[in-house]
């Protein structure tokens, strides 16, 4: 097993990419947080027209923009991929609102 370095004391590619393999393992723990998120949303609303709010992605789209530009990352490419994030939690919003009220009502 290699021992997961930062990024400024890794001297060879094996060291980078299990770098990087950690790191998505961290991003996917972190996105199924945000998912749960999702699951208390589509919980909490009370009808299916709140679950997408177009002010609310937009703000969160310009937060992660500022976030990067402070970390100093490319704010466009994390725009991108919160782009698709948003739209996909939306989408699950979307199915766990439906399959909540669908339970609900079969009782």
């Amino acid at each position: 097993m290699i021992e997961i370095l930062s990024p400024e004391r890794c001297g060879t590619m094996a060291e980078v990419r299990a770098g990087v393999d950690q790191t998505d393992r961290e991003l996917v723990a972190l996105l199924a947080r945000r998912f749960g998120y999702m699951d208390a949303a589509a919980r909490i609303k009370p009808d299916r027209g709140a679950v997408r709010d177009d002010v609310r992605k937009a703000q969160v789209i310009d937060n992660v923009r500022a976030h990067a530009r402070a970390a100093g990352i490319p704010d466009g490419v994390v725009a991108a991929v919160w782009e698709v994030l948003v739209e996909g939690s939306i989408t699950y919003e979307l199915d766990r609102f439906d399959a909540l009220r669908a339970d609900a009502s079969a009782r």
